[in-house]
């Protein structure tokens, strides 16, 4: 009866369909019926009859294993079949983008996010069809068949695993691959792995352990291994990105966040396959690939202060403008600072591996940085090394500025790279924690002391037109002197008019803060020598050719410098 259930099933079109119908039911049942059959000959004493029995049950019995075999491998084979996928309307489906929507801007400090919106309901296969698998399974597992199961099992869900990453548009990269890339293909890939490496963990691992509990549900610890080995055959083939990656020696300081942006997912990475698998040798090889990619983020950072050392150029910068080292660096480090946490932990991980000579020299290094900018002894790795690249960075700076032949523009310089750095600071929490309301404290004192430098510099002489001791010969005023007095004042005022229009002062508040300043100690002082000298000229006629300013010109006159004005440096050099 059995043998005549099996042969009908076999001869019917039924075996390559994927629904179950009364066909597949009397096939389960002459199977259960053919188990019985051999467990009992099993147990009797063999003879030449029992022995004809036996083998003729063996085979039909195989015979259906074999069916068996070949309907799992139906049921589980995507190709197939077209995929069961529910995606929310909320987002919108774009090619090789089913289960979350990448279509968003990225770069060095924009971290690409998984869209958790996205809706799955199974991985390709109703509940219908998974019932079934596990009608199948539970036949072949019974039987003895489990190994020839497992095997089905493993390399059809090996096989749909790496469709689902082609669908998600991941494709192996190696090291030669990397060699070949410029940097842009390179971003492209690094942010397409951190979407797939994010897919995984939230998504896939999950959905891949609740199909292998659904499929062999009455065998708990076949389901576990089976699901540990599909996800240590994927994380192992998405170590291999980070693994290569990192093996790049060409490494430049704007390469810096999108290591950080590797290292962050490796520990989201880390943290899943703890709670998913218990695969410690695994979770280790993922976080000593964690490890390295720090230990190369710690290196491009380094390479920070390696530029600013470098960075030997004798040439001033036009109009004592903010150097371009100066901008370089603090936004640098204001992008760096968003990655505070993780940098913090880098560096600790890095210091903690590092041998007991190289310590002593940090140690004595991150001392220093403490008391220079007076923070307590528990500051973190990270934050000495942000403290030593500002030192370095003021002390270029104060060097670059020694270039300059006027002293005045020296300071306009100095002004100019100060506030810059200072606003940079207050503008990020984490930096400005960091340095301290002492180094902040500091950096202010110096930039009004730079400012009262400047006023010396620039208008001690023009003061000193307006003096009124010095005019007098034998008790009367010497229209002489003062003529002379007159015409000083107008050629040193109209000279550092022209000159310092050109130079540029791009913070809107420090640019006003120095034309206040330079108003409230020039225009008084002239308002007051005017009115009290002015009437010592005999005609108005003669007073004009002295006196070109009133006080509310000499005031709008003021309100023209610093504005980086190179038509005005034009027309100067072709007057000279």
């Amino acid at each position: 009866m059995a043998e005549s259930r099996i042969a009908t099933y076999e001869q019917s079109e039924a075996s390559a369909k994927l629904g179950f119908n009364e066909k597949h039911t009397s096939f389960f049942e002459a199977i259960s019926c053919l188990s019985k059959i051999v467990n009992t000959l099993d147990e009797f004493q063999f003879d030449s009859a029992t022995t004809s029995c036996f083998n003729r049950a063996e085979s039909v019995h195989h015979r259906a294993m074999l069916l068996s075999e070949y309907q799992f491998l139906a049921l589980l084979d995507i190709s197939k079949r077209n995929c069961n996928v529910t995606i929310d309307s909320k987002t919108p489906k774009t090619p090789k983008q089913s289960f979350f929507n990448s279509n968003q801007e990225t770069d060095r400090c924009v971290k690409p996010e998984y869209d958790s919106r996205t809706e799955i309901v199974f991985p390709y296969f109703p509940p219908q069809s998974v019932a079934n698998m596990n009608r199948v399974a539970l036949a072949m597992i019974s039987a003895g068949y489990e190994e020839e199961c497992f095997i089905v099992y493993s390399g059809l869900r090996l096989k749909a695993l790496d469709f689902e990453f082609s669908n998600q548009g991941y494709e192996n990269v190696n090291m030669e691959d990397f060699q070949s890339m410029d940097w842009e293909s390179m971003e492209g890939e690094i942010d397409n792995w951190i979407h797939i490496v994010k897919y995984c963990t939230t998504n896939l691992f999950f959905v891949e352990r609740k199909l292998c509990n659904s499929v062999f549900p009455e065998h708990s610890l076949i389901a576990q291994k089976l699901f540990c080995d599909l996800a240590t055959s994927l994380t192992i083939r998405l170590l291999n990105f980070p693994n290569a990656f990192v093996l790049i020696k060409q490494y430049s300081a704007e390469k810096l966040f999108k290591f950080l942006d590797i290292y962050e997912t490796l520990r989201d990475l880390t943290s899943s396959l703890g709670t998913e698998l218990p695969a410690l040798d695994l979770i280790s090889e993922t976080s000593e690939t964690q490890r390295r990619v720090g230990e190369a983020a710690v290196t491009i950072f380094c390479q920070l202060e390696n530029s600013i050392k470098s960075d030997n150029g004798r040439i001033p910068v036009a109009s004592g403008a903010v150097h371009p080292l100066t901008r370089y660096t603090m936004n640098y480090l204001k992008y760096a600072c968003d990655y505070k946490d993780t940098l913090q932990l880098v560096f600790q991980q890095h210091y903690e591996t590092e041998g007991s000579t190289r310590r002593k020299v940090q140690k004595q290094e991150s001392k220093n940085a403490i008391e220079d900018n007076g923070r307590s002894p528990k500051t973190s790795h990270f934050s000495v090394k942000l403290m030593m690249v500002m030192d370095l960075l003021d002390a270029k700076i104060e060097m670059k500025s020694k270039f300059y032949r006027d002293p005045a523009l020296r300071y306009i310089f100095l002004m100019n790279n100060g506030r810059y750095i200072l606003q940079k600071i207050k503008g990020s929490t984490d930096i400005d924690e960091i340095m301290g309301p002492s180094w902040s404290g500091k950096r202010t004192s110096d930039l009004r002391q730079y400012h009262k430098n400047y006023q010396r510099e620039t208008w001690r002489k023009v003061l000193q037109c307006l003096n009124h001791e010095g005019l007098q010969i034998n008790g009367k005023v010497s229209k002489a002197i003062l003529k002379g007095r007159f015409k000083n004042f107008n050629t040193l005022f109209d000279e550092i008019r022209k000159t310092q229009s050109i130079w540029m002062v791009s913070d809107e508040q420090l640019k006003s803060e120095l034309r206040v300043s330079i108003s409230a100690v020039v225009i008084p002082a002239y308002r007051s020598f005017l009115g009290r000298f002015k009437s010592h000229f005999d005609s108005d006629k003669k007073a004009e050719k002295y006196i070109k300013h009133q006080p509310e010109d000499i005031e709008g006159l003021i309100d023209t410098l610093f504005e980086g004005n190179m038509t005005s440096m034009g027309r100067r050099r072709h007057n000279n």
